[in-house]
């Protein structure tokens, strides 16, 4: 096969992996080993640097620069031991990079204990899956929390990394993933973060700012195909995209709130604080479960949308 062949072959085995099986877990994963890296670099780089701002750009540049080269690395090391055996490095890291069979089964969790009537259990689900405190919630908060959730993550855990890995290859895909975990790790806008995680929360929000437009369209044209409204999802995803806290997260969710007929955003709390987010989306339907397994379909819809567009276009293009 020729390079463009077998970049094509990466991307569909990995889609398929991640579909069937999820996240890798009884294997090594590159991101267990980033969140150690960025815990050992924070303690180093704190002591080192006096300005925290220079010590967060430090982190950055290293975990990426050696997050990039390491898949590198072992692309060029495992092409040299055979075709095969670069195939298969190529498909793990690739795999690896991508989320949406994960993202699904964590935040079926909620899903599924809400629909045995297990309120204690759906907000200790969410828990795991949201920054909010859950304690409190009720019914149609805690399928709010999992929906904008599923909406956000289908873009910077399900069509950011598969852009990324159209666009470079299982190298580059592997950079987005360090940046992501960055950003979760220290992107935080307190005390401790504010500085030393403001170079990572900025160059995510650069790094996302194209996937999270692209992942807003993806829903636009999946909506259809679950008798969802294309239309609402397009006009919501215009008039709320940027009724978020962040740059990006907002264009997904507005075209799932649109899509599903269903107002998002509001009252959160946080560390005992309420927080009074814009709202998304007008509440033509209440929030209930069917809203959560509609953005679900949306998710794997605008998925497969993007790899058979791009696989069109590497057969015609």
């Amino acid at each position: 096969m020729n390079h463009l062949a077998d970049h094509t072959a990466v991307v569909l085995a990995a889609v398929a992996l991640d579909l069937l099986l999820g996240d890798p877990r009884r294997l090594p994963h590159p991101v267990v080993g980033m969140g150690r890296m960025i815990n050992f670099l924070e303690r180093v780089l704190r002591r080192v640097f006096g300005n925290l701002r220079v010590a967060g750009m430090v982190l950055l540049v290293v975990t990426v620069g050696v997050s990039y080269g390491a898949a590198a690395l072992l692309l060029y090391v495992a092409g040299h031991v055979s075709p095969a055996a670069g195939f298969a490095a190529g498909v793990y890291l690739a795999w690896v990079s991508l989320a949406a069979r994960s993202l699904h089964l964590e935040s079926a969790k909620v899903a599924k204990a809400l629909a045995r009537g297990d309120l204690p259990g759906a907000r200790l689900a969410l828990s795991y899956i949201v920054g909010r405190e859950t304690a409190d919630l009720d019914e149609q908060e805690i399928v709010r929390g999992a929906v904008e959730t599923v909406a956000e993550n289908t873009g910077d855990g399900v069509i950011a990394p598969l852009f990324y890995l159209m666009l470079g290859g299982p190298a580059l895909a592997i950079a987005y993933k360090a940046v992501n975990t960055l950003d979760s790790m220290v992107g935080y806008k307190n005390e401790r973060y504010l500085e030393f995680g403001w170079a990572s929360a900025r160059f995510d929000d650069v790094a996302n700012y194209v996937p999270a437009r692209l992942t807003a369209l993806l829903m636009v044209l999946a909506a259809p195909i679950w008798a969802l409204s294309g239309g609402d999802a397009w006009r919501i995803m215009r008039r709320d995209g940027r009724n978020h806290s962040s740059p990006n997260s907002g264009y997904p969710e507005a075209a799932a709130a649109g899509a599903l007929g269903v107002r998002l955003g509001g009252a959160n709390r946080y560390f005992g604080r309420i927080v009074e987010k814009p709202t998304i989306g007008d509440p033509v339907r209440p929030l209930t479960l069917a809203a959560y397994s509609g953005v679900v379909r949306l998710m794997y819809a605008s998925e497969l949308i993007l790899v058979a567009a791009w696989c069109v276009a590497m057969v015609f293009g």
